[in-house]
């Protein structure tokens, strides 16, 4: 049988669904061998017990006796079995009394699968075992063929379940992700408000929440942060640093101080290279729009006064979360007044670039900011993001975007 044609037969039996490998190739083994082209009159699958160094009979197809179920054959008894990493297929006489009375004077074996270290050898997991008529070098060109397609065929199945199961590890990440972000749109006293954040990968390490403690609902913190990492690494620093805030702003404790062991629990937790740069803003139901904020190492937060058309800068009150335990985070405070907006956002929005390599930038955020001042928080955060991702739409996303708009309505 022509042997590009027996291999591309066999990938499209493989292709077949099957429960189990064992059934994948057992159902290869029977179609080859009721193939008249192949010259091959039955067959035999061993698969290897490593614990024990005995390869157990599985399937047994053909023109042979029946062998009992289950019966065990030992590698050391067939010593020829290792050098099947070397040659692929070999040929040898029956040695076992059972099997000769079985009517088996000699033998083919070819290596299928991955193989398995055990003592000095490097086994197949398993073993095809063929009769036929004569044994020339044709059939054995026949046989290292068959051998290949269904190592690559149980390969395939692995790669296809492994697959499968990261698509499910996937789908499970996405769903813990949107876990920590909130609903987008939040009224809270004076304050209208409005978040969004995109992931370059699947799952991401920026993240945005609005805090509120179950026994104080005057008070509500928002805050936005950045985890160093990537994928899934930072999805899992994001939900670790999201659910640590969620638990601490039950205490009623004062914000540079929840920082600070937030800190000390991120330096305790992650190494040093798997930092986050965070802002947390607390706001009040109060009518002097006093907000209070920390800004560990991010993004300087803008805020467009109204009255005067002037924007402030939130600069940095401490360091990045994580690297340094010892970190004192400072506590500073600004005003809101009625129109007043304030925009929390990641690197993702200022770093993104076009094709020239310019970066959309802090000033182009600035004007962009003041020319929507007119629009509610939900337009300017998705005009923000629309004119983004037309500055990098030549270039693929680079970083995960993610911005807050705070608009003091009364």
């Amino acid at each position: 049988m022509d042997q590009h044609k027996l291999y591309r037969t066999i990938r499209i039996l493989s292709d077949e669904k099957f429960r189990t490998e064992e059934q994948l190739l057992g159902h290869i083994l029977e179609s080859v061998i009721v193939n008249e082209a192949t010259r091959i009159r039955g067959g035999r699958i061993w698969k290897l017990e490593s614990n024990s160094g005995n390869y157990r009979l599985l399937r047994q197809y053909g023109e042979i006796e029946e062998i009992q179920k289950n019966f065990r054959i030992r590698v050391v008894d067939y010593p020829m079995f290792g050098q099947l990493d070397k040659k692929g297929t070999i040929v040898a006489n029956e040695t076992n009394r059972y099997l000769r009375q079985k009517g088996i004077s000699h033998y083919s074996a070819t290596g299928v699968g991955e193989k398995i270290p055990w003592r000095s050898y490097n086994l197949y997991q398993y073993v095809l075992a063929i009769n036929a008529d004569y044994l020339k070098e044709d059939m054995l060109y026949t046989l290292n063929i068959l051998g290949s397609a269904l190592t690559s065929a149980l390969r395939n199945r692995r790669s296809e379940s492994k697959a499968k199961q990261l698509e499910r590890d996937l789908d499970q990440a996405r769903e813990i992700q949107r876990s920590i972000l909130p609903e987008h749109e939040l009224k809270f006293a004076f304050y209208d408000i409005y978040g969004i954040s995109l992931s370059e990968r699947i799952v991401g390490g920026d993240f945005f929440d609005y805090l509120q403690a179950s026994d104080d609902r005057d008070r509500l913190g928002v805050v936005i942060g950045d985890a160093a990492s990537k994928g899934l690494s930072a999805a899992a620093q994001a939900l670790y640093v999201s659910g640590a805030l969620r638990m601490g702003v039950e205490f009623q404790t004062k914000m540079s101080t929840l920082i600070g062991r937030l800190n000390r629990l991120v330096n305790k937790t992650f190494t040093p290279e798997h930092f986050i740069s965070m802002v947390y803003a607390e706001f009040t139901d109060s009518d002097n729009g006093l907000v209070s904020y920390v800004n560990a190492g991010h993004c300087f937060p803008i805020l467009l006064h109204a009255a005067t058309g002037q924007t402030e800068l939130l600069g940095a009150t401490g360091q990045i979360i994580g690297p340094f335990p010892a970190e004192k985070y400072r506590t500073e405070f600004t005003i809101m007044r009625r129109g007043d907006i304030m925009i929390l956002y990641t690197d993702g929005i200022v770093e993104a670039s076009n094709e020239k390599g310019e970066m959309y930038g802090e000033d182009r955020l600035v004007a962009k900011v003041k020319d929507l001042r007119s629009h509610t928080p939900k337009e300017i955060c998705q005009l923000i993001v629309e004119d983004v991702q037309k500055h990098n739409k030549l270039l693929e996303y680079s970083d995960d975007k993610t911005i807050v708009v705070i608009r003091r309505s009364k």
